[in-house]
């Protein structure tokens, strides 16, 4: 038998492996994270029918080449291309991701480690994230401080039982701000009211009322009362019946004092003070402890037409000792740099881990096993059960993000004709090789 017609059965065998593969790259032109591959040849082993020889000085006879027949050709290699990144496709959605470079999802399934490129997750009943068949994303936790705990990896896990909530703060401090004008109307009848709104313990809210009467005598003296304490209902809750609050001040003949000839601030409940301290107390002991210190310094007695611009709030100046609502979780931010951070109505933000990434010395080595996953090879590198940041090496995480398949269209249909044809001209040597083993076998006739 004639050796072409193998070489061509084997032509035959590695254009259509080479199509299989362009098909499941085009199959996979949407499929979000795919990476296409790509098929090279290898020449088979040749058939020597006569060695090489060198030149003879003695019988002055020249050198001749070896003379060699091939055999076909082989795949050579089938090389998947995970470091090209596909296209953007904003989602807007937290829990769709992107790698930058060449770092790997960590995911796990049955206490094994895999690998993905594609950043396409949500959460369980347990809070976990997970993968569209059900794998759970990998990172890491955080230590007894809240900060994070880079060791070995670990479920990410968002909005838990512990997580959908952050516990409120009572209040601690306020302030009060504006002038006033000791010429106003009313103003040593009736004072001036002021409020503004406190928490205690639980994250109940409550309206404090006060009132600063000028002092008949001393226009920039002004005695600091408490009128009334409401709670949400508008409902009072000072008195001295069970369950009641109590309402002090410290010091009792609170006074505010300003310079008589300037009118700035001079003090509040006693010389060289600035704040007095409003105190709450009932059976529960559901406020602070310590009272509410007020401060008075940022506030004026200038002429302003009559006119008084007094006002009060929780906290000082730079939000501190406000006191917080019981916080609910309302959204949740992945950074760039995998740090996933709670964000809840009453303002407050908590850290709850970060994404850890793979990286590999052969990403290429790395096997797919389906599922849009890869797990290590021999020729790949492992993976030290820790993993690494995503910026490490330059990357980046981006959120509300997914990347496209990488597959070039163009260069896939380039390679359907060319391998289209190639599988033509390999079935044309067994036709050729044919036609010639037909005119041997007349000879007989």
């Amino acid at each position: 038998m004639m050796r072409s017609l193998y070489s061509g059965v084997s032509g035959l065998k590695v254009h259509q492996t080479k199509m299989d593969v362009i098909g499941n790259n085009i199959a996979n032109v949407n499929t979000i994270g795919f990476k296409a591959s790509r098929v090279t040849f290898n020449e088979v082993m040749y058939q020597t029918t006569q060695n090489a020889t060198g030149s003879n000085p003695e019988t002055g006879a020249g050198g001749t080449n070896a003379m060699q027949i091939g055999l076909g050709t082989t795949v050579g290699s089938i090389y998947t291309d995970v470091t090209a990144e596909g296209s953007n496709q904003r989602t807007d959605n937290p829990f769709d991701m992107k790698l930058s470079g060449e770092s790997f999802f960590i995911v796990q399934s049955g206490g094994m480690n895999y690998f993905t490129k594609v950043g396409a997750f949500t959460q369980d009943d347990a809070g976990n994230l997970v993968t569209q068949s059900g794998q759970k994303l990998m990172g890491w936790g955080l230590d007894e401080n809240g900060n994070i705990k880079k060791d070995l990896v670990t479920p990410i896990q968002i909005e838990t039982p512990e997580n959908k909530y952050m516990p409120p703060e009572a209040t601690s401090k306020a302030y009060l701000s504006g002038n006033i004008d000791k010429m106003a109307e009313g103003i040593a009848s009736d004072g001036i009211t002021v409020s503004y709104t406190i928490y205690d313990k639980q994250g109940y809210a409550y309206t404090v009322k006060m009132n600063l009467k000028q002092d008949a005598a001393k226009k920039e003296e002004y005695t600091l009362s408490v009128t009334d304490v409401l709670d949400s209902n508008n409902k009072s809750i000072v008195g001295t019946g069970t369950g009641d609050t109590a309402v002090a001040l410290d010091p009792t003949d609170a006074k505010v004092v300003y310079d008589a000839s300037s009118g700035n601030f001079v003090s509040a409940g006693g010389t060289g003070k600035t704040s007095v301290t409003l105190k709450l107390t009932n059976t529960a002991k559901n406020f602070n402890d310590d009272g509410i210190s007020m401060d008075f310094s940022k506030t004026t007695m200038y002429a302003s037409s009559n006119k008084t611009t007094l006002a009060a709030y929780a906290g000082d100046s730079d939000g501190a000792g406000k006191g917080k609502k019981v916080g609910e979780f309302t959204q949740v931010s992945i950074g760039t740099d995998g740090k996933i951070v709670a964000t809840y109505d009453n303002g407050d933000t908590k850290l709850l881990g970060q994404i850890a990434v793979a990286q590999f010395d052969n990403p290429a080595g790395l096997e797919k096993i389906g599922d849009n996953l890869y797990q290590t090879t021999m020729n790949s590198g492992d993976f030290d059960g820790i993993g690494q940041d995503p910026t490490a090496g330059g990357g980046k995480l981006s959120s509300a993000v997914l990347e496209m398949s990488n597959v070039d269209l163009s260069n896939e249909f380039t390679e359907m004709i060319t391998t289209q044809r190639g599988f033509q001209a390999n079935s044309r040597i067994i036709t050729t090789s044919d036609t010639l083993l037909e005119e041997l076998v007349n000879l007989k006739r």
